[in-house]
């Protein structure tokens, strides 16, 4: 039986002092009766001695201290899981919001999941193809990795996530693949952009979504991300799915960490977030991976806003530590009308070489990838040295990469949002744009490579963009 007090000490604003209890846990659930039998949800945020700190997940309007009672649950937040979870919207603490039925439970999971066996773990090594010819060819994504994106404010990172949501897909098997989604803090504005696009394009059948608007309580987002990760180790682990895992927006997860430290009144670390944000950021991201003896899989691509584009920041700082790599959206692109505006030279995928090459996605893969982004680095050097001393300063090899770096914006970079890119495609794109770089030039791709898949004397007529 749940332990029932009425000694509700004080409240002040969703915090809620309890006295006189006996062998609360921390993270305990809890219910708030008001007097009219109305029944709110909390959980325990501190425990000494014999008082607890309950936050409500909600507002404490109507709350009398002196008539109120608390119960105690005995669990921590859990979620029903089944199959019917495909296919259906629920708001930050598993609750459908799609008005559709209740989801019956084959078992109910306790959101913080359990810790992976470091042993148990296997490592990163096949190829999910994303569709973005920026992802898949220069930072491709490896089946178990967690590789962020790394956005700014008004870049559309919410329309690039919906895209990679739509269009990504594991080759070569015919195995069961699916998307959670969930979205933090959003405004319903951009919840009705998911939903409207999730249903169009029909990628809603094999997709959970969890969304968490943004006047909806702070510790209800802290919970939405765990809600996700849960449902998709039900689907990896115990229904032998591939599941791609997308966290959106992970900054204003933060923000709710910030609120509900300083609510707790501990001391801050840097920026007023908590000293244990890394910690806590470790415990979503280190949910990713796979499992030896287990046929599905758990990929997460988190995004996350940079405050004033500061990739020093904490947030994206203590990711970049976590994870295996970052995409970063650029505003100088943006400005240019490229979508999507990857920002490739500070890209990285730290798994891309284990999940191409032959019997992934091509033999020639890895070299081809080298190659296209050494030119296009030299191609920027270019550019810098043509607004520095003028075009009529540079060599004819540099004018060749410069013309080179915009055409490789033009057609490589850019596509369009439901423009779907098989790896072929993508290798084919950049093999086109090399043909017009001089022969003697690549040097980071085989011979019998150049031989088999560059173009014959085809001519680009590339040029300079004015």
């Amino acid at each position: 039986m749940p332990k029932e007090y009425r000694t509700v000490a004080s409240v002040s604003g969703p915090l809620i002092l309890v006295d006189k209890v006996e062998s609360i846990k921390y993270e305990e659930l809890v219910e708030v009766e008001l007097p009219g039998e109305q029944i709110r949800l909390g959980k325990v945020l501190e425990v000494s001695g014999n008082t607890a700190l309950v936050q409500l997940f909600g507002t404490s309007t109507g709350i009398n201290i002196y008539q109120s009672k608390i119960r105690f649950l005995g669990k921590g937040i859990e979620l029903g899981v089944s199959p019917d979870l495909l296919g259906r919207i629920f708001d930050g603490l598993g609750r459908p919001i799609d008005n559709g039925p209740r989801i019956i439970p084959e078992k109910r999971l306790n959101i913080n999941g359990n810790p992976i066996n470091p042993y148990a773990r296997d490592y990163p090594s096949e190829f999910i193809q994303t569709g973005i010819s920026t992802i898949d060819g220069l930072n491709t994504l490896v089946r178990g990795q967690k590789l962020p994106i790394f956005s700014g404010a008004g870049l559309p990172h919410s329309q690039m996530a919906a895209q990679i949501a739509r269009q990504s897909k594991v080759l070569g098997k015919e195995e069961a693949f699916a998307v959670v989604f969930a979205a933090m803090g959003i405004t319903f504005e951009e919840y009705e952009f998911f939903r409207q696009d999730f249903q169009k394009s029909g990628a809603l059948e094999r997709s959970v979504l969890f969304v968490n608007l943004a006047n909806d309580p702070a510790v209800e987002r802290i919970a939405t991300p765990r809600m996700a990760l849960t449902a998709a180790e039900y689907l990896a682990f115990e229904k032998d799915m591939h599941v791609l895992v997308i966290l959106t927006d992970l900054t204003n997860y933060c923000e709710a960490l910030r609120e509900v430290s300083a609510a707790r009144k501990e001391i801050p670390g840097r920026r007023g977030y908590p000293g244990y944000m890394y910690t806590d950021l470790s415990t979503i991201y280190e949910r990713a991976g796979r499992i030896k003896g287990k046929k599905g899989s758990i990929t997460q691509i988190p995004i996350l806003t940079m405050p004033e584009d500061d990739k020093t920041h904490p947030i994206p700082d203590l990711t970049g530590y976590i994870t295996e790599g970052q995409i970063i959206l650029g505003r100088a692109m943006h400005r240019k009308g490229i979508y999507p505006p990857i920002d490739v030279l500070p890209c990285l995928s730290r798994l891309r070489d284990k999940g191409i090459g032959e019997g992934k996605t091509r033999e020639d893969h890895a070299g081809w990838s080298n190659q296209l982004f050494a030119a296009y680095a030299r191609g920027k050097e270019s550019e810098e040295l043509a607004v520095i001393l003028g075009e009529s300063a540079l060599s004819a090899a540099d004018k060749t990469f410069l013309k080179f770096a915009l055409e490789f914006e033009r057609r490589f970079v850019q596509q369009g949002a439901y423009e779907d890119r098989a790896i072929e495609e993508t290798l084919a794109i950049g093999w086109e744009l090399m043909a017009a770089l001089p022969k003697a030039e690549l040097k980071r791709v085989k011979e019998d490579h150049i031989a088999k898949y560059m173009p014959a004397g085809k001519e680009l007529g590339l040029r300079l963009e004015a």
